[in-house]
């Protein structure tokens, strides 16, 4: 039995959540406001569902008292819309970010999803698809079975987000891994890169099954 924190002020929306989630067989603890969170936090759950408009403390100032101290995943709900809040969540350390109203399936989707990475969990060193291979010992790439030559930059790219399988990985965090701090901002790079792997990578890379964009806020491999 998965142990998930839920962080938000709505008393409704707090009662539904614990339904749902021990009805799918998690144990929950809640939280109406940033202070509980970082209190109940310290019996480290598997999983933070947090909420960014908390009456005593911003979302992005609990994520900065989670981390580092917590390792485990945690999965923002939020109204907000605007792009650069979603940026300024995931830079802050949050590991996916879903926008109210939700579907209380696809959260129990990005729940599962967070819960199979968990905190410090290893990544294969062979990553298989239906489509393509990535050896991150040997640096290789395989399409059906044929060796792909990547750039250095392409590689990069693709082994940030081959690590961290299901994540939402922020513009600005694949930049800075990639590129360096310099170009935190240059987001054109990722575009011109990411469309240069799915044409090597993609079975259609005008609709990509593996290397999905989060239009604003970043991308995501889907194994």
């Amino acid at each position: 039995m998965s142990r998930v924190l839920v962080v938000d002020d709505d008393p409704q929306l707090l009662r539904a959540l614990r339904i749902t989630l021990r009805a799918a067989g998690h144990d929950v603890d809640t939280a109406p406001d940033g202070r509980t969170a970082l209190q109940r936090a310290a019996a480290a759950p598997d999983v933070i569902v947090l909420d960014l408009g908390l009456p005593d403390l911003d979302g992005t100032e609990v994520l900065a008292g989670l981390r580092p101290s917590y390792s485990g995943p945690v999965l923002v709900l939020s109204a907000r819309t605007d792009s650069q809040d979603k940026v300024r969540a995931l830079d802050a350390g949050a590991d996916d970010y879903v926008t109210k109203p939700f579907d209380m399936s696809e959260l129990l989707a990005r729940l599962r999803a967070a819960l199979r990475r968990g905190p410090g969990e290893p990544v294969d060193r062979v990553v298989t698809t239906e489509h393509f291979t990535v050896d991150l010992t040997d640096r290789q790439v395989t399409v059906d079975g044929a060796p792909v030559r990547l750039t250095p930059t392409e590689w990069g790219l693709l082994e940030t987000l081959v690590r961290q399988p299901g994540r939402l990985v922020g513009q600005r965090q694949l930049l800075q891994s990639v590129w360096g701090p310099a170009y935190a901002k240059e987001t054109n790079y990722l575009r011109v890169y990411m469309a240069q792997l799915r044409r090597k990578l993609e079975p259609d890379p005008a609709h990509p099954r593996y290397l999905q964009t989060e239009p604003g806020m970043g991308y995501r491999f889907t194994p």
